[in-house]
């Protein structure tokens, strides 16, 4: 059994770690909060541009454009796939980069014809533990998702598939279903599908004035769609950051659990220990008085 110095050593050590635990809990609390405000401050503007995109596909549903192109001329197996991974830049958060990692790698399976455009360093050092090619890693981003930094990233792929380098582009990301679950998300960016845009549901607030097309409705679309594209980005990255930061304090709530109840196991055992120091002493002191009186009768 250890004695009480090494008890009190082990139980000090604890204590600095959950002051780790706890700040770093009360960082990503801040964080969240900061990145959900953010996020409702621009959805508005966001779901506008896809309440345009539905509002025009209903009044020109015949209407052939460039970001709507499925490419039937190619084969699903041949098809070459540009996927957006969202990772975090750090760890401690959990399951947050297992459940992506996984579902990327269920999606290579299926088609190892692949782009990989990488968002944070995590995944980037995955991937190249794996030995697999990144075409693009956006570095920052994870940490601080930004309006700019999602069109970056939406410029880039759509580039990509405007010129034929790549036929779809997936993203894959994490969605924050309530504050005890995550769950990894696939969604389909680009080729559009028209039938999608029908079931659209603008949230109540939302303006919606009389549809004018000016100078034609294709010039309105491709001007629409990129900054739709990007605010689904930016939605994603937001949601993605938010996850990391809710696993992680899930984490740190769970560490500090630990540690507390750690401490309280070693409290116990610690006065065990000094109790049975004590009773030793007493026992030592009581049996020298027995000695000394009988060395006295004698």
């Amino acid at each position: 059994m250890a004695n009480a110095r090494e008890i009190q050593s082990r139980m000090k050590s604890i204590k600095d770690t959950m002051k780790i635990t706890n700040a770093m809990y009360m960082i990503s609390s801040s964080k969240l909060k900061k990145a959900k405000k953010n996020l409702a401050d621009t959805e508005p503007y966001f779901y506008a541009m896809q309440g345009e995109i539905s509002r025009i596909l209903r009044h020109v549903p015949e209407m052939e454009n460039k970001y709507f192109d499925v490419r039937t001329n190619i084969k699903p197996e041949d098809k070459r796939i540009g996927y957006i991974v969202v990772t975090a830049d750090k760890g401690l958060a959990g399951s947050y980069n297992h459940n992506i990692f996984k579902e990327v790698e269920e999606c290579l399976q299926q088609n190892p014809n692949t782009k990989l455009f990488v968002v944070g360093e995590m995944g980037r050092q995955y991937f190249k533990k794996k030995g697999l090619k990144v075409s693009h890693q956006f570095h920052y981003t994870a940490q601080n998702p930004t309006v700019g930094r999602a069109r970056n990233i939406s410029e880039l792929v759509i580039n990509q598939f405007l010129e034929h380098k790549v036929d779809e582009v997936i993203m894959i990301y994490t969605r924050m279903v309530n504050s005890m679950q995550v769950e990894s998300e696939r969604v389909k960016l680009l080729p559009l599908v028209k039938q999608e845009f029908n079931t659209v549901k603008i949230p109540t607030g939302v303006r919606q004035e009389a549809l004018i097309l000016s100078p034609s409705a294709e010039d309105v679309i491709n001007n629409i769609i990129p900054n739709y594209i990007q605010g689904f980005i930016y939605g994603a990255l937001v949601e993605s950051f938010s996850s990391e930061q809710n696993l992680r304090m899930m984490a740190m709530q769970a560490a500090t659990n630990s540690a507390q109840a750690m401490l309280h196991d070693l409290s116990i055992q610690y006065n065990r220990v000094r109790q049975a120091a004590i009773t030793q002493e007493i026992t030592e002191v009581v049996a020298g008085a027995k000695a000394q009186k009988k060395k006295k009768k004698k």
